[in-house]
């Protein structure tokens, strides 16, 4: 296989898991972020930790923690691994009605956790969006996006990004 073939699909085009195992064990980190869009109004209820169904943040982070460890369960190729540790940072622009959750995922392992990543942060800001509704429905995911990998053959970083 060339480096641009997909590799989830044997020769004959069916999905298939990718074969790790003669892979080296090595650290690997991934960084993704979801953002969520919403009224000032509703983003300072957030910030204050005054949301409709309680602390709104915390919950969105521990949410997304546990997301993360159950990714082999949601996305069908993933491989299920031990996770060394998940963080996601929270951040709320009142003003701008965003809050912003960044998840940084960690392994020893012979695959990466770019996919734990974006799940983790995909479920927090699900969680954003349960926790609020009873104050606004027009609240909005705009975005999931995988900031940065390391370890494996290439790290990678989305460019343009601070």
């Amino acid at each position: 296989m060339n480096d641009r073939s997909l590799t989830h699909l044997d020769a004959a085009g069916s999905a298939r898991m990718v074969d790790v195992g003669s892979k080296p064990v090595s650290a690997r980190r991934a960084r993704a972020r979801a953002r969520v869009r919403m009224s000032p109004d509703t983003a300072a209820a957030v910030a204050a930790g005054d949301g409709p169904k309680g602390e709104v943040l915390g919950t969105a982070r521990i949410a997304g923690m546990l997301a993360a460890k159950q990714t082999a369960q949601l996305i069908p190729l993933a491989h299920p691994i031990a996770l060394s540790v998940v963080n996601i940072e929270a951040s709320v622009d009142v003003d701008g009605g965003l809050v912003e959750l960044v998840a940084d995922v960690a392994v020893d392992a012979q695959t990466g956790v770019e996919m734990e990543a974006m799940v983790a942060c995909t479920v927090a800001a699900l969680t954003v969006y349960d926790m609020v509704k009873g104050f606004e429905r027009g609240v909005t995911i705009e975005q999931v996006t995988l900031l940065e990998k390391t370890g494996g053959r290439h790290d990678w970083r989305l460019e343009g990004d601070d």
